[in-house]
């Protein structure tokens, strides 16, 4: 109660009867911590590479202690991104926030595939639940059979088991544009030694930091790359570009798609 009376008191809420609602203040103060804490989310997961099991705790530690001009900084320096990590829609500046997209798993009546568009993070335990199966947002799954006990689905390799309670938690969208990967391409990382290709363009899952680095090093559209050494453990590999030698993670060259030379041999 001393929280709410506080909250009161700053005119960020109001009472209604036993009810508090949030007065337009209110609502733009909320919307400003919930930019930050997707915001930061989106920073943990691309770049600092914490679980996804753990975003959410730290993300909760931070959105509080950064500042609104913070928060713009590292919206541009993350490329404004349109989603955090679990496909939730991160508020504008301005205070926009788009309405959520998709359906729940359970349903999903169409026999054609659809994309995950949002995977729920609460409660944790099934959130745990759903990482531990493989899901992710962007992938593209298609239901083979439904059942009140279970539901099973595909992304075309690996089937997937999910109870009806844990399916609720993951939101499933029309795959409503091309397939990310670029026809006649392959990721940097399955070029064989010593082949040369021409880049094509970013898996649009690489954003912010990553996204500009890989930018800022010359993977652009058009641009002529060969691959030219390994280490002896395979990882990472040497690539040559714009006459620069540069070594990159196969985690990294996996998001750079390019269209090889006709003697390409993918890497096996």
């Amino acid at each position: 109660m001393a929280l709410a009376g506080r909250l009161e008191r700053e005119g960020l809420v109001r009472a209604r009867g036993q009810d508090l609602c949030l007065t337009a203040d209110g609502e733009r103060r909320a919307l400003q911590v919930v930019r930050a804490h997707r915001l930061w989310e989106r920073y943990l997961a691309d770049e600092a590479r914490l679980p996804l099991s753990q975003l959410h705790g730290e993300a909760d530690r931070h959105e509080h202690r950064l500042s609104a001009a913070q928060v713009d900084q590292l919206d541009a320096s993350l490329g404004h991104p349109q989603t955090d990590p679990h496909g939730d829609p991160i508020p504008t500046r301005e205070g926009t926030l788009a309405p959520p997209t998709g359906v729940a798993l359970t349903e999903w009546r169409s026999d054609a595939p659809g994309r995950i568009v949002h995977l729920e993070d609460e409660p944790p335990i099934v959130y745990a639940q759903i990482l531990a199966e493989g899901l992710r947002v962007g992938q593209i799954v298609r239901v083979l059979d439904a059942t009140p006990e279970r539901i099973l689905l595909t992304d075309g390799e690996t089937e997937f088991r999910l109870a009806p309670a844990v399916a609720a938690n993951v939101s499933i969208a029309p795959v409503t544009q091309p397939a990310e990967q670029p026809a006649g391409t392959v990721p940097l990382s399955e070029l064989c030694d010593h082949a040369e290709a021409d880049v094509v363009g970013l898996d649009e899952a690489c954003q912010g930091f990553t996204r500009r680095r890989l930018l800022d090093l010359g993977f652009t559209p058009g641009a002529h790359v060969t691959s030219e050494m390994r280490t002896f453990a395979g990882d990472p590999r040497a690539y040559r570009i714009r006459g620069v030698l540069i070594a990159l993670r196969r985690e990294q060259a996996q998001q750079i798609f390019v269209r090889p030379g006709e003697h390409h041999a993918a890497q096996v």
